[in-house]
């Protein structure tokens, strides 16, 4: 399985180290992250805790998943593994209409 959880549902005010200290009441905290907006820095509503072990992982989703933080019910589940990445950024690159070497978007006339 794996020690990363997925946290949703988080309130925009919280900070890393509050998400930390919110999971070391199960156990040990390893790491925790809340993802933010590049462009804002604010909050996007959640993130990220890697657990010491896989047993405080299952044991912390069995006691956070739902519970209020903030008039808020937490979803706590493991993390998925990150998509692969295209090439570049926004994915692979196209060639305008007609693929290369095409007509560029405009029919050619027929050939007698």
């Amino acid at each position: 399985m794996g020690n990363r959880l997925y946290v949703g549902n988080l309130p925009f005010s919280i900070q890393d180290d509050s998400l930390s200290a919110l999971f070391a009441e199960v156990g040990e905290v390893t790491r925790a992250s809340v993802v933010t907006d590049p462009a804002t820095g604010r909050s996007r509503g959640f993130g990220f805790v890697e657990m010491a072990t896989e047993a405080l992982a299952e044991s912390a989703i069995q006691s956070m998943n739902g519970r209020d933080m903030s008039g808020r019910p937490l979803r706590v589940d493991m993390a998925r593994p990150k998509p692969e990445r295209r090439s570049g950024p926004g994915g692979p690159r196209r060639s305008g209409p007609g693929g290369p070497g095409g007509s560029g978007g405009y029919r050619r006339s027929p050939q007698a």
